[in-house]
């Protein structure tokens, strides 16, 4: 999907833009994603990509919406981060390249990693 970030700053919300767009992070806690456990698909807000199940989310305590696993594998981009003196993995879109948060390996087992997202970066559909 290719847009100019003029065109993705008229589309979306600041907020949405904001984290999106400018690899910004929301704060803890503030998003009602955290808290949203009834059963669906969460979609990426700028351009609606399928990207988590519900059956795959799990409350990680981190403020953010966390996932054990993408819908998909090739839903996913992977990007080294060494942004804020930190080593990361950043996950974007692989549709539309919209930063959506990051990968750790401290989740829950079998497969052990967390995602996890900011929650202005999703739209839940049901």
């Amino acid at each position: 999907m290719e847009k100019t970030m003029s065109d993705w700053e008229m589309e979306l919300d600041p907020d949405v833009f904001y984290v999106t767009r400018d690899h910004g992070t929301e704060r803890p806690f503030s998003s009602h994603m955290c808290s949203a456990h009834t059963a669906g698909i969460y979609a990426c807000a700028c351009c609606g990509e399928t990207l988590f199940d519900s059956t795959d989310k799990f409350d990680s305590g981190s403020g953010w919406p966390s996932f054990t696993v993408p819908v998909a594998d090739n839903s996913i981009n992977y990007i080294h981060d060494e942004t804020h003196g930190m080593s990361r993995i950043e996950v974007q879109c692989n549709v539309c390249d919209a930063h959506l948060g990051h990968v750790f390996p401290d989740g829950p087992e079998p497969k052990g990693l967390r995602y996890c997202i900011n929650g202005i970066s999703l739209k839940k559909q049901d």
